[in-house]
């Protein structure tokens, strides 16, 4: 049994891949695989499924949909006292370990990813690159507009772009400045306001020989933040334009990469989870 939601909602089952058509069923499903073996409320699962629209029967709506949802889980064989999806005092749970939901694999694979840069890069490459390829789409692509499903695709995205920038850095430490100036350009192009997307941009193009390149990303960056949002680069990618600018031998150690960029939040190296 593998429940996949980093892109749209589906079960697979062996090699049975099983469709889940009700847009309520795949809300539940999703829903309840965030919490693999952990209880969510009654009340909690209306919300989801109905916000702010009044049901008259919230139990028996509920109990109707979980229902459908014991069906494409468990298959006719199944009975209703072996299902995966157990109703608890108050609310329902799915009864599966968390890895055979792909977003917490792929969680667990970006956190060892992260663990792994500094000491051995090419390890968190390969962690990495299996983390990445798990996603089929944007996370929990039909699964409704209830608020914890799309707070949680917001949450995987920005995991996913931080993992992104990790390869592109692991790809750096290892010496591959080709593949990581591809992925690099694609991140500043989609997000051409991130100063540490440029900054990582900046310095692979140097080590790969293109320092009039590296110079000119970042006075086009400069404009950009100036025209629309009034700032000025910060002092980190101010010091990487420097150091750039005066050819410093540091920019060739793999300590470039981290020695001024510790974790925090989102551009953090292990706060991943």
């Amino acid at each position: 049994m593998q429940i996949d939601i980093l892109g749209s909602v589906t079960v697979t089952v062996g090699e049975q891949t099983r469709e889940v058509r009700a847009a309520k069923v795949r809300t539940m499903l999703a829903t309840l695989a965030l919490e693999a073996r952990r209880a969510i409320s009654c009340p909690e699962l209306a919300d989801e499924l109905w916000a702010d629209h009044e049901i008259s029967n919230t139990a028996n709506a509920l109990q109707a949909h979980a229902t459908r949802v014991r069906k494409v889980l468990d298959g006719p064989s199944r009975t209703r006292s072996a299902s995966l999806l157990r109703s608890v005092p108050g609310g329902y749970l799915l009864d599966i370990p968390a890895d055979r939901v792909d977003s917490h694999r792929f969680l667990q694979l970006a956190s060892d990813g992260a663990a792994a840069l500094t000491a051995n890069p090419e390890r968190a490459r390969v962690l990495f690159e299996s983390a990445l390829g798990i996603w089929r789409g944007p996370a929990l692509l039909d699964a409704g507009d209830g608020l914890r499903c799309r707070s949680a695709a917001t949450l995987f995205e920005e995991r996913r772009l931080t993992v992104r920038e990790l390869l592109a850095s692991a790809r750096l430490a290892l010496g591959d400045e080709a593949r990581a100036i591809a992925e690099l350009q694609r991140l500043v192009a989609q997000h051409p306001l991130s100063e540490r997307f440029c900054e990582l941009l900046m310095l692979a193009l140097y080590r790969a020989g293109r320092q009039s390149d590296a110079l000119y990303l970042f006075r086009s960056t400069q404009r950009r933040l100036d025209e629309e949002l009034g700032v000025r680069p910060g002092d980190s990618l101010q010091r990487r334009y420097s150091e750039i600018l005066t050819q410093d031998p540091a920019l060739v150690r793999s300590d470039a990469l981290w020695a001024r960029h510790r974790p925090s939040g989102r551009d953090g190296l292990v706060a991943i989870r």
